[in-house]
């Protein structure tokens, strides 16, 4: 997951949101500015040291000058060197979309694909989608079917899946509009889901033990969590003492929850476990969820191919705090349990890098982003590993937003210890160091290592696709980009930040796909870009190998739905199916040449191993 994108219309959002923290002050609801309130003075009248940074002077990014980016004579796109955080606003230059696509808003209802890349089916439209902006996915394999798992906390979707071409939807879960919830409200319950339970990101491993799936399921604090002085929504946490202690006061819980998975629907979960993964539980394997726990929670998918150890990106307590980004309260960094019994499971050690966490004053302030109330700080995503310890890996690579990339040695999982540590490029606004992709390091050394934007319209620096040489792990090093995707030409838009919405990589997929991934290929979301094929098989010549970006909205994406036209890429390696999720429902993508042969039917084997 990732930072969910805010939608425009701001205020919407803010009155869905953020019902939990604002309830019982009644009263109107009036817009607030970001506070303007600098240095001493904020420090004076703005939330403590414990809940936001306030070390550094506050620089946030100024205005941009709306000539010094856009378009170029050569057809390309010139992005802004610096911009706060704006992700919810269009933002028009000269031959961008408002002008090349006035009819629809700015936003392009072509399609663009290579002729090595075939849609094999489309299932458009709210009946497939559970999120426009975001979502998760599981495969699971039961009696001979195979079903998808597409769900972002209380919105979720089971599909079954066998037949590429005749997808059924098995089950649809919401909280919208039952037993007086609105929206997101997670504090109520619903004829789906008790109170502050929800569909967290998920690992679904086999397990030997039970015979069956495990699913270890994080519980993690809101992203984008809106801060509210009495009843009016602030913005941004600098200026919200009440809402920052209202959103720290909130008691869903932090931490993971493990079930064993009897069919494929929510009503088979079996559970096992709840964990939380707040320092100060006094047991928890039994977390008093009466109270407030201190932290984040488990941050996306947790890193567990089912066998013993297990990694989670998570801040432990309220102290992990030295995190810019104005609505997110936490810098995360990482912990490892042990999953021997999966109903019991033991933490075994706790890392971050240094200036996570209050106190580190002289380390955080060495950080250039210091002060610039805009980039997100500290991991978002577990340890990245090419290889399960179980089978002999010993590597694990840590992408920590704005404090860059760590690899860390994972030979003593009781004992994380630091090899290396590689600073990015700086790149404001958007997120920087988030996904890294591994699965061709046991083969070239090489990993891949990318942030994505948040942005419309290329309002922020393009988000490059970094080429890691961590042959050597103690001394990795940034040796080339990915090639920037272009559209093809003879068409309207010469680059795609024409197009409207955001462009540019979001994740190649997740490690708990189906099968092996393919040697020498990824395959990006690419925002407006759709999916877009990478052969890296010569990583001194890497090249885009294939493409398929579908219009950016469909007949049912509402207009504020627009920014995301995709959001993920979901690989069946066993299958050799892509499968694509936009604001417009999904597409399954098959490409002989690059992928390999594909099956539309019955798997001939079923998921039952890890992906790596």
């Amino acid at each position: 997951m990732n930072v969910p994108k805010r939608r425009r219309r701001s205020l919407v959002v803010l009155m869905v949101i953020g019902i939990a923290l604002s309830a019982g002050t009644g009263g109107a609801i009036v817009t607030r500015a970001i506070d303007d309130r600098r240095g001493d003075n904020a420090r004076a009248s703005g939330p403590q040291d414990r809940d936001v940074p306030l070390l550094c002077q506050d620089s946030r990014p100024a205005t941009v000058d709306p000539g010094s980016y856009g378009m170029q004579n050569d057809g390309s796109f010139l992005h802004p060197s610096l911009t706060y955080v704006n992700e919810e606003e269009q933002h028009p230059f000269p031959r961008g979309g408002e002008e090349l696509f006035p009819e629809t808003g700015g936003y392009d209802p072509n399609t663009y694909k290579s002729d090595n890349v075939s849609v094999e089916a489309h299932y458009p439209g709210a009946r497939f989608t559970p999120d426009p902006f975001h979502s998760w996915q599981n495969i699971v394999d039961f009696d001979g079917r195979r079903y998808m798992f597409q769900y972002d906390r209380s919105e979720a979707r089971v599909y079954d899946i066998t037949d590429v071409k005749n997808v059924q939807v098995v089950e649809s879960l919401s909280r919208e509009d039952v037993a007086g919830a609105e929206g997101n409200d997670e504090s109520v319950a619903g004829q789906d889901w008790a109170a502050h339970d929800f569909w967290g990101a998920s690992t679904i491993q086999w397990s030997e033990k039970y015979n069956g799936y495990i699913m270890v399921q994080s519980f993690e604090m809101r992203r984008q969590v809106p801060f509210w002085m009495g009843d009016t929504p602030a913005e941004s946490k600098y200026a919200a003492t009440e809402g920052v202690a209202a959103a720290r006061a909130d008691t869903q819980l932090k931490g993971f929850k493990v079930y064993k998975l009897n069919g494929p629907r929510k009503r088979d979960w079996q559970l096992l476990a709840t964990v939380s993964t707040d320092e100060t539980q006094r047991d928890p394997l039994a977390p008093d969820l009466t109270r407030a726990q201190q932290g984040s929670g488990s941050l996306d998918v947790p890193q567990w191919s089912g066998g013993r150890y297990m990694f989670l990106s998570t801040a432990p307590s309220d102290d992990w705090s030295m995190q810019e980004y104005p609505t997110y309260l936490y810098a995360n960094g990482f912990q490892v349990w042990d999953m021997a019994d999966p109903a019991a499971p033991a933490l075994l050690d706790t890392w971050h890098h240094e200036g996570t966490v209050r106190g580190e004053d002289e380390a955080y302030r060495s950080n250039p982003r210091c002060g610039n109330r805009t980039s997100w700080m500290g991991s978002r995503n577990p340890l990245y590993l090419p290889t399960p310890i179980e089978e002999g890996g010993r590597y694990g690579f840590a992408a920590m937003g704005g404090f860059g990339m760590s690899i860390i040695d994972l030979s003593d999982p009781s004992h994380l210890r630091e090899v290396s540590h590689l600073d990015i490029p700086m790149s404001v606004s958007g997120t920087e160091a988030d996904n890294v992709d591994v699965s061709q390091f046991e083969s070239t050394g090489m990993v891949y290592l990318s942030g994505y934007p948040l942005a419309e319209d290329c309002f922020e620096p393009y988000k490059d696709i970094f080429q890691i040489d961590a042959t050597d792990p103690a001394h990795p090093r940034i040796v080339g980009r990915l090639p920037r995707p272009t559209p093809p030409a003879g068409v309207a838009v010469t680059d795609y930040c024409q197009r409207g919405g955001s462009f540019g990589p979001k994740r190649s997929g997740y490690y708990t796909s189906p099968g092996d991934p393919e040697k020498g290929l990824l395959i990006y979301d690419f925002y407006n870009a759709g999916a877009q094929f990478f052969d890296v098989s010569d990583p001194k010549n890497p090249k885009v190998a294939g493409y398929f970006a579908p219009p950016t909205f469909g007949p049912e994406t509402a207009d504020w739905a627009r920014s995301n036209p995709t959001h993920g890429v979901y690989v069946e390696h066993d299958r050799k199916i892509a499968w694509l999720m936009t604001n417009d429902g999904i597409y399954a993508l098959s490409s002989p040449s690059l992928l390999g042969t594909p099956n539309l039917g019955a798997p001939t084997v079923p998921f039952r191993t890890s992906a790596r």
